[in-house]
């Protein structure tokens, strides 16, 4: 329960400090402007000379995180790259499965994250487009995530990639990172269901579990061709993807394949406690009618007696007896505690 708390809170702050940036974004193309100085820092860019760059000194790569959606952004991926109009199109389009593959010695790749934006369920998720030569990296999104100011943050504080290989692992390793997140939130909810009492509100406990499982299945699907991605880059990359960049790429497809091991078991967790509350609702249900069944058999056989005594007809015997009442009562009380003997014996009862 307090991880819940801690995990919710932070992405509270995510948000917070994510819709506060975005505000005094505009719709300015640039959205983060960065060359890498190859020790772990970087100096900030602006728009105009992020347009015809080239390095001042040894070891510079170049890192511009772009809105895709931009008036502009296409033409000025081919004007200042040396991409295909193909590849620029596909960079700026809405096709967000994920995928990977190299063009001349540029690395191309469509990742998708988690969708922490207000009002929007995890399993939408956002895309993110990537191009790299070696010496500039190009990011690109439509709507706001949060896996580049995390970057930028470790740039801020020297503590970030060295060069484009370690910026394209960095990005990858906390795009993947994030969804530790959801699966937390996930377990946590299951947890809280599980030691909650069984007897309390049957239907919102069945439809949150519903929601759970929904919410695993769309990330499985979703995320799993993002595992075919990862793996064509660590093995088609371009040459400038050096051998140390490859198994943290190599963790990163390790670290994937276990959240979606772990998915796979919160969806498996889900539909046990699912039917679980299922049966408990059946066996009460069964429980209620099981007794209904016992009290209308008890007094079937008194309804009978009480019935064929009350018919108004003449020749009915004791009418003119002043303790032909009791006898009758007696008679059923008699009939009652026979069937109690007979349905304890029959243990029915």
């Amino acid at each position: 329960m307090v991880k819940s708390q801690r995990h919710g809170a932070n992405k509270d702050s995510v948000l917070i400090e994510q819709n506060a940036t975005d505000a005094t974004e505009g719709k300015e193309a640039l959205i983060i402007g960065r060359v890498l100085d190859g020790r772990g820092g970087a100096r900030a860019i602006d728009w105009e000379d992020a347009s015809g760059w080239e390095p001042s000194a040894p070891n510079e790569v170049l890192w511009v995180h772009l809105r895709r959606d931009a008036d502009g952004v296409r033409s000025w991926l081919e004007s200042n790259t040396n991409m295909s109009p193909t590849t620029a199109a596909l960079l700026v389009s809405d096709s967000t499965r994920p995928r990977a593959f190299t063009e001349q010695q540029a690395l191309v790749a469509t990742l998708r994250g988690i969708n922490f934006n207000p009002g929007a369920q995890p399993e939408d998720m956002v895309s993110l487009q990537l191009w790299c030569d070696g010496g500039r990296i190009i990011t690109l999104r439509r709507l706001p995530l949060q896996t580049p100011r995390d970057v930028l943050a470790l740039l801020d504080e020297n503590r970030g990639p060295h060069d484009a290989g370690g910026a394209v692992t960095q990005i990858v390793e906390q795009l993947i990172a994030r969804m530790n997140q959801s699966i937390v939130d996930m377990n946590d909810t299951i947890d809280r269901l599980e030691e909650s009492d069984p007897e309390e509100s049957t239907g919102e406990k069945l439809a949150m579990i519903a929601h759970i499982r929904r919410n695993a299945l769309a990330l499985k699907r979703h995320m799993s061709p993002q595992h075919e991605a990862l793996e064509r880059i660590s093995r088609d990359a371009p040459p400038w993807f050096e051998d140390h960049d490859r198994r943290e790429i190599a963790e990163t497809i390790e670290r994937l394949r276990r959240f979606l091991d772990d998915l796979d078991i919160s969806k498996e967790s889900a539909l046990v406690l699912q039917d679980d509350i299922r049966a408990r609702a059946l066996a009460r249900s069964d429980k209620t009618s099981y007794l209904l069944t016992i009290v209308a058999a008890i007094f079937l056989p008194l309804g009978f007696l009480t019935g064929l005594m009350g018919i108004n007809v003449g020749g009915m015997p004791g009418l003119n007896q002043p303790d032909a009442f009791w006898v009758v009562v007696g008679l059923c009380a008699a009939v009652f505690l026979g069937q109690l003997y007979l349905f304890r014996k029959w243990r029915w009862l």
